[in-house]
């Protein structure tokens, strides 16, 4: 299997982590995994779901939406024309936010919501990985904002968040996939780990034959050494904050 770029099978498409990249939002990432973008954005609400009222429980939640021109040439519809969201789409932005709670102390947060919004400006793969990965820069800046505002006496954060796609493509176990690979693999992966490689979520299919446990083992390795890459990408961005 020869990869774009000449990537080795263990190897990361170039990563660009730019945070504070909207102006007017608590905390902003510009994402880019190799030809895959994405802008991820954190505001601070002073509310919560009302499930949670008089709890003294925070709440992390995202939203996800691809632009009209970011995965095709023709122009694909908002789905806020549509009145609608797919269900892909529900399931990506539930991911997001299921995995980034899983990153801060939800009662240290106090009574208030971190939206997360991730918006795919050009997909070539790996779009729910690229926005956990700069959402949780983006949230990691809305708290360090309620910290430098005293509305929070430590910093919630437990834990720090990434994710990477693996697969097997033509019978190669592959870390980081764009769209050709992905769409062709025999089974296609997604790993959210910390940065102790600890497990916080695996999605995986098998397209042709049931995975072995060997292919998983060499899966799960390829993305435990995508995460440690990305995670001090991530720290580096974090470390430019004020």
């Amino acid at each position: 299997m020869k990869r774009l770029l000449n990537r080795k099978a263990d190897e990361l498409r170039p990563i660009f982590l730019g945070p504070g990249f909207v102006k007017n939002a608590k905390g902003s990432c510009f994402v880019k995994f190799g030809d895959t973008h994405v802008i991820c954005t954190a505001t601070i609400e002073e509310k919560i779901p009302f499930f949670l009222k008089n709890t003294g429980t925070g709440w992390i939640t995202a939203e996800y939406g691809m632009l009209p021109c970011s995965s095709s040439n023709e122009r694909i519809e908002r789905e806020a024309v549509k009145g609608k969201q797919s269900g892909r789409t529900q399931e990506i932005q539930r991911l997001i936010g299921r995995t980034l709670r899983a990153a801060i102390d939800l009662t240290m947060l106090g009574e208030r919501q971190i939206k997360i919004d991730c918006d795919v400006i050009q997909a070539d793969g790996g779009t729910r990985t690229a926005s956990i990965t700069g959402g949780y820069v983006a949230m990691y800046q809305a708290v360090h904002q309620l910290l430098k505002q005293r509305k929070i006496a430590k910093n919630p954060i437990m834990h720090q968040i990434a994710g990477i796609s693996c697969g097997v493509v033509d019978g190669v176990a592959s870390l980081d996939l764009d769209y050709s690979e992905d769409s062709n693999a025999e089974v296609d992966a997604n790993f959210i780990l910390d940065s102790e490689l600890n497990i916080v979520e695996i999605q995986m299919t098998a397209e042709k034959s049931p995975v072995s446990s060997a292919t998983f083992n060499e899966l799960f390795d390829l993305a435990k050494k995508g995460t440690r890459e990305i995670a001090e990408l991530q720290q580096q961005a974090i470390a430019t904050l004020k």
